[in-house]
């Protein structure tokens, strides 16, 4: 077993509740329902734990957290414990009031999703309109003074529109600009052919990516697409390696799209995030490189690609512990090239959840 240390980053998914229905959501088709989550106390006590683990950075995100009430309170935990934190969010329902809340109780950045560049797209997208109250939520977080970063699905329906995207971005006062192709994980991997770029779209795109860093300041992220450059993505940077999602219903997962695996996650409800990180089977299940077979086993990649993801294994051959097909050295990675081409336009909506705060 190679060595490991501790985490650095959570991921908080404090809810699965969310006022909007995304086609490319990322969470599990299986959402947890509103009295299944964590309550309070748990909360602060897991940010207890995740601290003295090592962890500094999380992330409180969802669905949608705004809709936990408590959500001032479990930031703050967050911050007595030492780790700094982010709120992911839509943006809908975000008050001036409750940004002052949260940013007493410590939240310390705001990262906002849209879903295109103009209200029409990302309303389609997002399955109800939100693209105003977007817009409203960019300006109270730039007022308050905190960092925005601009969160971007990219995907068939958007990619076209990257210059519109940044400008966008810089319009509404973000620092940093997240493109992110889509990865085909839960509801996205439902929509996976309505999503589906074409190769002439991401070349594009990339290219005017490039353009953008080389003459503006604004910090742009690109998440390489999982099918198209025949080369696999690291996990996470190593599974249970260097983060760790805490479910809403306290499940603990060496990553967010963990959920699909055959594999028994630990709950926080009845284990230490310590025993969680260092001795549950499920975050040394594919903890460096003993696990791996052919071709993975001899690849001179295998401590930088790690296999490549975990789930698209499992998601496309059913086996978790097989090379990732996105690698062109897979056995498997005629999946893949056959997908690039299965394209259609109807969107399968995430289930609705809406409730008060």
């Amino acid at each position: 077993m190679d060595p490991v240390n501790g985490p650095w980053a959570m991921l908080a998914e404090v809810t699965h509740g969310c006022p909007l229905r995304c086609p490319y959501c990322s969470n599990p088709t299986s959402l947890v329902t509103r009295s299944a989550e964590l309550d309070t106390a748990t909360w602060v006590r897991v940010f207890d734990e995740a601290a003295a683990l090592g962890v500094v950075h999380a992330h409180l995100s969802g669905g949608e957290p705004l809709l936990r009430g408590d959500l001032a309170e479990i930031a703050a935990a967050a911050a007595s414990a030492g780790v700094y934190t982010q709120l992911v969010t839509s943006g809908v329902g975000l008050t001036r009031e409750r940004l002052a809340e949260l940013v007493r109780a410590g939240v310390r950045g705001v990262q906002l999703s849209t879903q295109a560049a103009d209200a029409a797209a990302s309303d389609r997208v997002a399955g109800r309109p939100s693209f105003a109250e977007k817009r409203r939520a960019a300006t109270l977080i730039v007022e308050a003074g905190l960092p925005l970063g601009l969160n971007v699905v990219l995907h068939r329906h958007n990619l076209d529109a990257i210059d519109q995207i940044v400008e966008l971005g810089i319009a509404w006062g973000a620092q940093r600009v997240e493109l992110a192709n889509v990865q085909f994980y839960g509801w996205g991997l439902v929509n996976r052919r309505a999503l589906m770029p074409t190769r002439a779209q991401l070349a594009t795109a990339r290219e005017k990516v490039e353009r953008w860093r080389r003459r503006s300041d604004l910090e742009l992220i690109w998440v390489v697409p999982d099918y198209f450059d025949g080369t696999a993505k690291p996990c996470m940077g190593g599974w249970g390696t260097l983060s760790l999602t805490v479910a809403p219903d306290g499940r603990a997962l060496p990553c967010p799209a963990a959920y699909s695996l055959p594999l028994r996650p630990p709950n926080v409800r009845e284990h230490s995030l310590e025993w969680i990180w260092w001795e549950s089977e499920a975050f040394n299940a594919y903890r460096g490189t003993s696990w791996m077979s052919e071709p993975c086993s001899g690849c001179p990649l295998r401590h930088r690609d790690f296999g490549g993801c975990r789930c698209q294994a499992f998601a496309l051959t059913g086996d978790a512990g097989r090379t990732d097909p996105a690698c062109s050295l897979s056995p498997d990675h005629h999946i893949v090239s056959d997908l690039t081409t299965d394209q259609d336009d109807t969107f399968v909506y995430r289930s609705h959840s809406r409730r008060a705060c």
